[in-house]
């Protein structure tokens, strides 16, 4: 009879810049390794894998003889391997050089590794925008695979998806294959005999089709329940079997055999877009839930299901708009990447061209995509996935700061757009940190770098209502009404498990941003409940522009942020500077100026700092005062009287962080903690430790009260703890 049905399986394994070592290891033991196992078995059946960069290069350090399976593998023909953007970024949220630059790196990176031709590659998340066609040609790439959904937004019925079509920007022609839905949610959820009988039907009435599965590899073990499912009970094997013994009219292949094989299609041009969960994570909580509403009320009306390929959700691009502090990250990047572009346009000397090659694969490892959005998996709810970008970032910073200047200590002051808001920012940088000012944002801190231990302390995250907090609201209330007992309650919708109890008293918002230098005139005797719950505040300076202006000197650098405001029914004014030495480039001086005050009223003024980055729930992480005696871990709540000095140590990240104030003051600290989805369930993830050092007092006869506070950033112990690291591995 002959193949009348090409079938091309497409594994695309994946793990993100700064994860967990041991989440590398397990998925390795439950996922990678065990796959190859059994596909070792089935020699005549070839498939195409990609693998990110994050993940190859850890496979390369720890389980080299994966890579010689692979190597093998592919040898023989029964592996074709594909690239892309070498450390996994979202094609739309780097710049066009960065693209083709990190997609030519990760091709030279696996011809050298494996020896074979690369031609296809894996977009990653499949968010595509149609100028990224060139970007691929140009970069060498023949093909590549993405969701049907795509297909059908640009008016492609399902029967007419089994092949590839060729798509063109500025006359470059790629060839893009659909990846089927159907075999995504089939593999490996349900009896192999089911895929068997769709792709028949497929073949009966289209021969010489070409359908292509491609879905993540972690789906085949490493994902909950999947490796007792895939393995231990026999799925994958079922599987394979099926497919050699259906020999007679399908083919198991790879992409390129099936574009070097059969003709194209026709010619398509895609719309924006991603996978369909993606478009509508992009879209604001409301238009989420309204979204699902609609669909779930005309999903039994008559011709629904031909409406549905016509549904779309957000676009991918507006995650920086709804979470500032993404956008913040972005920025940080573009700065990064400019300044590289910069340099190599201008050129360096010989002898700086590794340290410049080295800030470029800090930078690409930066743009790595998984906590630049959130959707069901954590994201960037994740503090240690957002703290590896940053890590990078300033680790590429670092690097072009040592190419550009020639003496180890200095101070630079600038004013720019840097968070693109078009407004001016100020950034104040040292050899020892980066810290950024927005005067027309509140005069807030959002931005401090710490470069000896690559950390940036304000890589804060905002509580903002989510929808899959209503699930969590619902359970709780399922369970106080009595409808479901303990057991039922850790597994509803899907499976998903509560990791601990009460979320839904957690459930807080933030009205405004978690940053630093966040001003509050609270209510003279306020609580510290009320503050925590958001209460209590009588004065409009925790947003506002601020006027700003800049000086500097060989030896200083200082900008000046000023303000009228409201305090209850006074006006007030507000004059609060921010200056940097040269001699102590590790330290930031704030000084605050209240001027215009009444002379007869009690006041009730603080300052908000939040330290993001030190983790909690850990002996070696805690808070300190002027004598060094613990106060309690980062992720306590403490309620602390007229004391003129608070400390922060995380011994792990060899990192301390003190305030000393010229006024002894009252001082508040709290944890903000946020709930995150996972695949493995919903659970509270700490974000950042609030300090608020408060002051009560009444004004002079001249309407005036100031304070200073001092911020010291110690890293001695985090650069010996580097200095050990590297002479352990060599380098």
């Amino acid at each position: 009879m002959g193949c009348r049905l090409r079938l091309v399986l497409v594994i695309h394994n994946h793990q993100p810049v700064g994860n967990f070592e041991g989440v590398f290891e397990e998925s390795y033991q439950n996922s990678y390794q065990p796959f190859l196992d059994v596909l070792s078995d089935y020699p005549d059946i070839p498939f195409s894998l990609h693998t990110s960069g994050s993940l190859i290069e850890w496979l390369v350090d720890v389980h080299p003889e994966y890579i010689d399976r692979v190597r093998g593998l592919a040898e023989s023909g029964q592996v074709e391997i594909l690239g892309g953007p070498f450390y996994e970024p979202i094609l739309a949220g780097i710049p066009r050089r960065d693209r083709i630059g990190q997609i030519l790196a990760y091709t030279d990176y696996l011809k050298k590794l494996f020896g074979t031709p690369i031609r296809g590659m894996w977009v990653p998340e499949r968010v595509w925008e149609q100028a990224f066609a060139s970007d691929l040609v140009d970069a060498g790439m023949e093909y590549t695979l993405l969701d049907d959904s795509h297909f059908s937004a640009a008016g492609v019925r399902a029967d007419e998806m089994h092949g590839y079509y060729l798509s063109e920007d500025e006359g470059r022609l790629l060839k893009i294959f659909p990846d089927n839905e159907t075999l995504r949610y089939q593999i490996p959820f349900t009896d192999p005999v089911e895929t068997i009988h769709y792709l028949k039907q497929i073949a009966d009435h289209q021969p010489n089709s070409v359908v292509v599965f491609g879905d993540d590899g972690e789906k085949f073990g490493a994902w909950p329940g999947t490796y007792d499912h895939v393995y231990r009970d026999g799925w994958l094997k079922k599987f394979l079997d099926l497919l050699q013994q259906n020999g007679d009219w399908l083919k198991v292949t790879t992409l390129s055999e099936a574009v070097d094989s059969v003709s194209p299609l026709g010619s398509c041009y895609l719309p924006d877009a991603s996978y369909r969960e993606m478009t509508e994570w992009a879209l604001s909580p409301e238009r989420q839930l309204e979204l699902a509403d609609l669909k779930e009320k005309f999903a039994s009306v008559e011709g629904f299901d031909r409406l549905k390929p016509y549904l779309r959700g957000g676009f991918w691009r507006n995650f920086r708009v709804k979470y500032t502090e993404l956008n913040e990250m972005y920025a940080r990047m573009l700065e990064v990447s400019d300044r590289l572009q910069d340099l190599e346009e201008t050129g360096v000397d010989a002898e700086n061209i590794p340290l410049l090659n080295e800030a470029r694969v800090e930078l690409y490892r930066a743009q790595c995509n998984c906590p630049y959005w959130h959707g069901a998996f954590g994201g960037l709810y994740l503090p240690h996935l957002r703290n590896a970008i940053y890590k990078h970032l300033i680790s590429a910073d670092s690097l072009m700061e040592k190419i550009t200047r020639s003496e180890p200590n200095w101070i630079t002051v600038e004013a720019a757009d840097f968070n693109l808001d078009a407004r001016q920012e100020v950034r104040l940088a040292s050899n020892r940190l980066v810290s950024y000012l927005a005067p027309a944002g509140g005069g807030h801190l959002y931005e401090l770098d710490v470069r000896g231990a690559k950390q940036n302390l304000l890589a804060t995250l905002n509580r903002r209502p989510e929808p899959y907090h209503e699930i969590i609201r619902k359970a709780a209330q399922e369970k106080r009404d009595g409808s479901q007992n303990g057991e039922e309650l850790g597994k509803i919708h899907n499976a998903v498990h509560f990791k601990q109890p009460d979320l839904d008293k957690k459930l807080k918002y933030d009205d405004t941003p978690r940053k630093s230098l966040v001003d509050h005139f609270y209510q003279p005797g306020l609580d510290i409940q009320t503050a925590i719950d958001g209460g209590g505040e009588v004065g409009d300076f925790v947003q506002g522009v601020f006027q700003s202006s800049m000086r500097r000197t060989d030896d200083y650098c200082e900008v000046r942020m000023k303000r009228k405001g409201h305090v209850g029914p006074y006006q007030i004014e507000m004059t609060k500077t921010v200056s940097l030495a040269k001699g102590a480039a590790g330290t930031l001086e704030f000084h605050y100026e209240l001027e215009q005050l009444p002379t007869d009223v009690p006041l009730h003024f603080g300052v908000e700092f939040n330290f993001a980055g030190m983790a909690a729930g850990a002996s070696d992480r805690y808070f300190y005062n002027h004598l060094g005696k613990q106060l309690g871990e980062l992720g306590a709540q403490l309620d602390l009287e007229k004391i003129d000095r608070i400390g922060l140590v995380d011994e792990w990240l060899g990192l301390d962080a003190a305030l000393d104030l010229s006024s002894p003051a009252n001082i508040w600290t709290f944890p903000i903690e946020t709930i995150s989805q996972s695949e493995g369930g919903y659970e509270l993830v700490h974000q950042s430790s609030v300090v608020i050092p408060r002051w009560d007092f009444v004004a002079d006869e001249q309407g005036h009260w100031s304070v200073s506070i001092t911020l010291s950033l110690d890293t001695s112990a985090a650069q010996a703890k580097a200095l050990s690291e590297a002479a352990a591995s060599g380098a």
